[in-house]
């Protein structure tokens, strides 16, 4: 990726869940010559959540060995895009930087299936999102 590619920061909680779905669906559909994606949370977890590991894998995107990461200021002043996932408040807050919110469900303890409904609402919001920002 170049400097000049747009860097999208998925942003949640705990960041083992949605954030992480997200951003590898992002960098699974996305052109690499034209963006690329990372995942953070305010208080990111221990490991990605099972069910979630699970039910992307089913779709043939591995994220066992994911690690949550911290959503420092830092990480978020290198993006050009946040996409917030329910922190809320606890998101930062970057001037100048473009936000927009996803209000989705965690997946955490789910039932498989409503699980896998998550994941396609979220690879849909990412389908779209490639679209306007011409990033296929």
């Amino acid at each position: 990726m170049s400097p000049a590619s747009p860097h999208v920061l998925f942003a949640c909680i705990h960041n083992a869940g949605r954030s992480q779905m997200a951003a590898a669906w992002f960098n699974h559909l996305a052109d690499p010559a034209k963006a690329r994606a990372v995942s953070a949370g305010t208080e990111p977890g221990t490991r990605v959540h099972p069910e979630v590991v699970e039910a992307m894998k089913e779709v043939g995107i591995d994220l066992s060995n994911g690690k949550p990461q911290f959503l420092s200021d830092d990480l978020a002043a290198s993006s050009s895009l946040l996409v917030t996932m329910g922190c809320g408040e606890a998101c930062p807050h970057v001037p100048g930087l473009r936000r927009m919110d996803w209000p989705l469900e965690d997946p955490k303890g789910k039932p498989i299936e409503r699980v896998r409904e998550i994941r396609d609402d979220v690879k849909l919001r990412v389908v779209k999102l490639l679209e306007q920002e011409a990033w296929k």
